[in-house]
């Protein structure tokens, strides 16, 4: 909803919505600065509103960062390249998405995440007896959340050795 012509564009009445929004869920400086900017806030009300949310510690680029990672990464929703799409998609600046990642990806091991989400999505599965749909589907599921092939290929190949 856009401001009434009657509700004057202030920085404190910009600060309040966004302390409201935040409520809600977490944002990046860039998606805040998106959603006021949507409500129809004035460009100064805004830049005046997030430096006082930004340094009252309500709004962090890098926490952000840092939990969408981890929370992705252990839900294995996004991997890799597709994890830094998403980041970035978010409004995270390529530097930050660069330095957490070098961070967290370092200490998984793609090909036991993979296993992982085999085993989660896919109970069952045998490389060696699936068929070339049921291939493609598991392959194509998990290029999709941004596993490299040859992980992808490791990891299923490697299922056959303990079964």
């Amino acid at each position: 909803m856009i401001l009434k012509s009657f509700e004057p564009s202030t920085p404190e009445r910009a600060y309040l919505y966004a302390l409201r929004i935040l409520t809600a869920r977490d944002y990046t400086v860039a998606r805040l600065n998106e959603k006021l900017r949507g409500r129809g806030f004035a460009n100064t009300d805004v830049e005046a509103a997030i430096g006082r949310i930004e340094s009252e510690g309500w709004v962090d680029d890098r926490r952000f960062a840092e939990r969408f990672a981890e929370s992705a990464l252990a839900s294995g929703r996004y991997y890799g390249p597709r994890l830094r799409q998403e980041m970035r998609r978010r409004g995270l600046p390529l530097e930050l998405v660069s330095e957490v990642l070098g961070r967290v990806l370092v200490e998984r091991d793609e090909v036991e995440e993979v296993r992982a989400i085999i085993d989660r999505r896919f109970s069952g599965f045998s490389f060696s007896t699936a068929g070339d749909r049921e291939k493609r589907r598991a392959v194509g599921f998990l290029q999709r959340r941004g596993f490299s092939l040859s992980a992808i290929m490791h990891a299923l190949r490697a299922t056959e050795l303990y079964e």
